[in-house]
């Protein structure tokens, strides 16, 4: 999907707002800003995760600024491409005005992945690691950005 004159309106959306599509945002951000416009929203807006915020500083990408928002407070932007990354949100996306195309890709839910082992007794520092992977996971997919795009 190349856009000539302009850049591409990408909008990240997961089913709270709250991590994946937050570090898609600031990679989007960060490693593509002149070829992409990235906004981030939720099914629901379930609050920044602190941990998302954590690991992403961890790799030199400041997401703390971000807030985050429902579907409705981006309702006057026209999107080219909208990008799920959950199945809840994938299952549950909206019909959007205009020629948005509407694309999944999945990645694993890190709160739920750490809650997992923390039940197990797990320490805090490797359930880290579930949101380090993750990150680098939506890293690597928004680095083929916008060219990966049908």
């Amino acid at each position: 999907m190349q856009k000539t004159g302009s850049k591409i309106k990408i909008l990240f959306l997961c089913t709270g707002n709250s991590c994946r599509s937050q570090m898609a945002e600031g990679w989007a951000k960060h490693l593509k800003s002149d070829l992409i416009e990235a906004h981030s929203a939720g099914i629901e807006a379930h609050g920044l995760n602190p941990y998302a915020v954590k690991v992403m500083a961890e790799a030199g990408v400041d997401i703390s600024h971000q807030k985050s928002k429902l579907l409705d407070d981006l309702k006057d932007i026209e999107f080219d491409c909208v990008i799920t990354l959950c199945g809840d949100a994938s299952e549950h996306c909206p019909v959007f005005p205009g020629s948005a195309r509407v694309l999944h890709k999945g990645f694993d839910d890190p709160p739920r992945l750490a809650r997992e082992l923390a039940q197990k007794g797990v320490p805090e520092e490797e359930q880290l690691e579930c949101y380090r992977t993750v990150r680098d996971q939506i890293k690597e997919f928004v680095k083929t950005l916008p060219g990966s795009l049908p």
